[in-house]
This record gives structure tokens, sequence and C-alpha cells, in this order.
């Protein structure tokens, strides 16, 4: 275990910790609280809080915080407490504290939920039975997509979210805001970049394309299976997206293109997936669960296509990083070749697409 799982007390100091939980989350019970390290990493570091009652978590950044931490952590409490009253899967917010005195960093405390994840450091065992297997492992993506539809249909205003994030044109900044982080790892790394076959094609028809009309709402913004839990025993039901610290108000179909960005596809019923994080074999197809999602929101089918395509330019460009970090020799050599196969996989599929649509 790293130093941060190990220093208890400076993550989470009991006497002014138990104070602060007397006045704000009597929820916890009164007993002598006992805390332990649940995950921690370099972003964030996630502690379950005990008094005897139900335990819960406290979420935090680590004591040597990487640059937007703190403010991430009061975003993400900040929407998990206006997505309390609504129907959305996630954990409950009972509390949030942006005094550092108190523990020395902002923090936030959450529901413990009641639920299983999908295993993804054991091949063998991926997902909790039954759902390891057919036909119960099909109803994973529709249960999240179920999650996904229920966000999209929040008022965000309504909530309380009418300030939060920046809706205006959201959909026109898209490809400067992703290109502009492809081009920004030569400042942060050194790096040079490299030719990405595709990319150029890409980037291309997202400029010259006719944008589908916004509609704005509540964007997750990583959705995935690595940031699901589900409810125990079939059928599929998601129990709580988790991890919600890219979240902000866009259009909300963008959530649907990232997530279907590696299922099989109907149109190119032979692809591969030598990259993938999760083996699409026995999972629905993109357009099904695009069919689906549509029926639940009351949005174009016609549209899916264009935030497909964005989502995997945006998701190349994000990864590219991992690449710079590899060549600075932040991250092992391993590792930026790993997702140098993953970028150019992208973008060589994107590309692949867009020519199918002509």
């Amino acid at each position: 275990m790293s130093a941060i799982t190990h220093d208890l007390d400076a993550l989470a100091p009991i006497g002014p910790l138990t104070d602060w939980l007397d006045a704000h989350v009597p929820e916890l019970g009164k007993g002598p609280l006992k805390t332990s390290v649940l995950s921690g990493g370099t972003s964030n570091v996630v502690l379950t809080l005990d008094r005897g009652d139900k335990p819960m978590v406290l979420r935090r950044p680590p004591t040597v915080p990487p640059p937007g931490a703190e403010k991430g952590v009061l975003r993400e409490a900040r929407i998990l407490t206006a997505l309390n009253p609504t129907d959305v899967p996630h954990p409950v917010c009972y509390g949030s504290c942006d005094d550092t005195a108190v523990i020395g960093a902002p923090f936030y405390v959450m529901e413990k939920v009641d639920g299983w994840a999908p295993n993804l450091r054991d091949e063998k065992i991926w997902n909790e039975p039954p759902f390891d297997r057919m036909p119960f492992e099909y109803g994973i993506p529709f249960a999240i997509v179920d999650g996904l539809i229920k966000l999209a249909n929040v008022d965000y205003v309504a909530i309380g979210l009418g300030d939060f994030g920046k809706p205006g044109k959201f959909l026109e900044r898209q490809v400067d805001r992703w290109s502009g982080q492809l081009k920004s790892y030569k400042e942060r790394y050194g790096y040079d970049g490299r030719h990405l076959q595709g990319y150029a094609e890409t980037e291309e028809w997202l400029r010259h394309s006719k944008l589908p009309e916004e509609v704005r709402g509540i964007i997750h913004g990583d959705v995935g299976t690595p940031n699901m839990m589900f409810k125990w025993g079939p059928p599929a039901r998601l129990a709580a997206m988790i991890d919600w610290e890219l979240s902000t108000i866009g259009d909300p179909m963008l959530d649907l293109g990232w997530f279907t960005g590696g299922m099989r596809d109907e149109t190119d019923p032979d692809k591969e997936f030598p990259t993938a994080l999760n083996d699409p074999t026995h999972f629905p197809t993109k357009q099904e669960l695009a069919r689906y999602y549509c029926a639940g929101t009351g949005r174009d089918i016609r549209d899916y296509e264009w935030f497909s395509i964005l989502a995997k330019f945006k998701s190349g460009c994000l990864l590219e990083y991992k690449v710079a970090q590899a060549e600075a020799g932040i991250l092992p050599k391993e590792t930026g070749r790993f997702f140098s196969r993953i970028v150019d996989n992208v973008f060589k599929e994107t590309a692949k697409q867009i020519a199918r649509m002509k």
C-alpha cells in the first residue's frame, strides 16, 4: 500500500472530524468513530466511516493534492447533493465541508452503496455471478443506459444547477476544446506529437458537419463500467453511478456516445476489439443502446452518430496524454505503447465510421 493509505490521522483526524459529523451528519450515529481507507490514489482518497450504525464514506483529496483536486471534490459534492431528490442512481450526499481547518482539506460524506462493481483486475470473473454469463451479462449496458436516461431527463435548473458549468454553445466549443487539449501536451510534457491516422479526417468532419440541435442537461463525464455499481441479483439494475468529478452541464447525449464507443456496430459486424476495456461480444450493439436511449429521452436517433464521433475524438485526444507522459519518462514505456495502440485504433475506427456515412 502507498504512504497515502497509511497516515489515517493526517487524512481524517478523529477529534475534529467527529465534532463535524456530530453537527452535520447525525445519520451516521453517535458511537466512537472508526475510519479505514477504502481506496486511495493521486486524485482522491475514499475513507470508510463507521460509528456502529450504517457505515458511510468520506471523499477528499490526498494529502498532497494535484492541481484542481480540492475544487473538484466540492463540485462533486454539489452535484451529488443536487441529485439527492431525483431518481438518478447515485450515492446520497449527506454533507460537505469547504473548511480546510477541519481535516486539512475539503471533503464530503456520502452513502456507502450496497452493490457490486465489475472486477476489472480479474479476467476470469469480471462480473458478479450470474452476470458473468448470458443472458444476464447482456442486460448490464441497458442498466447503465437506464441511468443515463434518468440523468438526461433531470431539469438541472430546477435542482439548483443553473450556474453549474458553461452550457452556452457547448457543442460549438467541443472540437477546439479537445484539439487544444492534444496540442497542450507539447508544453506540459515536451511532447512533439506523432501522426495519428484518421485524426485529420475526424476533426474536419466535426468542424464542417451540421451540429445537432443542442439539448442542455447534466453530463456525468466518464460513463463506463469502472464507474458503475449494480444491485445484487438479476435482472441487471444500476445501484449508483459514481465518480462525478468530470460532470458538467452540456448535451447529455455525449455521455451515450462515450459509453458506446467500444460496443459492437451493426454497420461493421466484423469489427474486432483488440484494445477494448471490456469484451463487448455478449453486449448489445451501440445502435440498440442508442435506440433505447432515444426512446427514453425523446432524442432524435439521427443525432447519435455525431455524438458517437465527437466522443471518440474526445477520447483519442485525452488518452494521448498517456503516450506523452511515457515519452517524458513519467509513465513506463509499456504503458505508453498500450495507450498508443488504443488511440491509433480510436481514430482509425472513427475515420472508417465517417467513410461509411458518406
